[in-house]
């Protein structure tokens, strides 16, 4: 009887092994082939609590956009022309506009054209987007392509800078640090000519939202981040273990913090090829 049953458990126990690689196999295939194309729009509202505007302020915010041999231009394209649907009056990107080292860039900055065309748009840079770290990863070793990029397409990217706008109403401060994991996070050169007040709103753009804590000290009313890519991977239990930040509480969607607002969008692109559980997004912020 002792033989029968270890046999049986043996058998059982294979047949678990078979059928969860079966399980990853067919979820690591879905999330190449579908999640990872299948495009979201993520809205929300954030009431900024300063003098009424007579309407409200839609900000299309997209971030690592990641073009590579695993994310096309055709789909960030695609995810552009969505996010151009949604009539925005303000356009921010945050970053990892590449993986690696890449050769498309004349064709990548008529695709990224597309937005200032419609509104003001600005940007910042993420740890991809060329440095020592990005070097580490058989990347660039400065930004140079990609700040060249950007500014074929028309894109204004606030480097360590501020800038003033006003959009129906509402008179913004529109500042841009560079990436912390290349070591050119310089907030106090960010805000250096940024004067708050009840009449003007804040909007920091800073790729990875750990900067937060450093950004603390600083005049800002909301701030947009993005490097996580809302985990990428999200599983039952477990969350977003691969998440690459260190306050877990900060990975996707708006939050509240200190009396003021962040939003980390889930992004456009992705490493590796795949999502599961977390679909890709271009963000509209709806300021009231």
């Amino acid at each position: 009887m002792a033989d029968i049953q270890t046999r049986f458990s043996r058998r059982r126990f294979l047949k678990s092994l078979a059928v969860a690689g079966i399980g990853s196999t067919v979820t690591g295939a879905y999330g190449k082939a579908v999640e990872s194309q299948w495009l979201e729009v993520g809205r929300h509202t954030v009431p900024i609590g300063k003098a009424p505007r007579p309407q409200a302020l839609k900000i299309l915010h997209l971030s690592d956009l990641h073009a590579s041999n695993l994310v096309s231009l055709d789909f960030i394209e695609r995810a552009i022309r969505k996010g151009l649907e949604l009539n925005p009056d303000v356009i921010c990107l945050t970053g990892d506009y590449i993986t690696r080292k890449y050769d498309q860039w004349d064709r990548y900055a008529k695709v990224l054209s597309l937005l200032p065309k419609a509104a003001p748009t600005f940007a910042t840079l993420g740890n991809h987007d060329g440095g020592e770290w990005c070097r580490k990863i058989h990347g660039y070793g400065d930004s140079i392509e990609v700040r060249a990029c950007l500014d074929r397409a028309g894109i204004a990217l606030l480097d360590n800078g501020s800038l003033r706008l006003e959009r129906r109403g509402w008179e913004l401060n529109v500042v841009g640090m560079g990436d912390i994991w290349e070591n050119d996070f310089r907030p106090a050169d960010a805000f250096s000519k940024v004067t708050p007040g009840q009449n003007h709103v804040t909007i920091a753009l800073s790729h990875n939202p750990d900067t937060k804590d450093p950004l603390k000290p600083y005049p800002w009313d909301l701030l947009l981040c993005g490097h996580t890519h809302g985990g990428q991977v999200r599983l039952p239990l477990l969350g977003a273990p691969i998440a690459p930040v260190k306050d877990r509480r900060f990975v996707k969607g708006l939050h509240l913090w200190d009396n003021r607002w962040i939003h980390i969008t889930k992004g456009v692109g992705n490493v590796y090829g795949l999502r599961i559980n977390c679909r890709p997004e271009v963000s509209l912020l709806t300021l009231v």
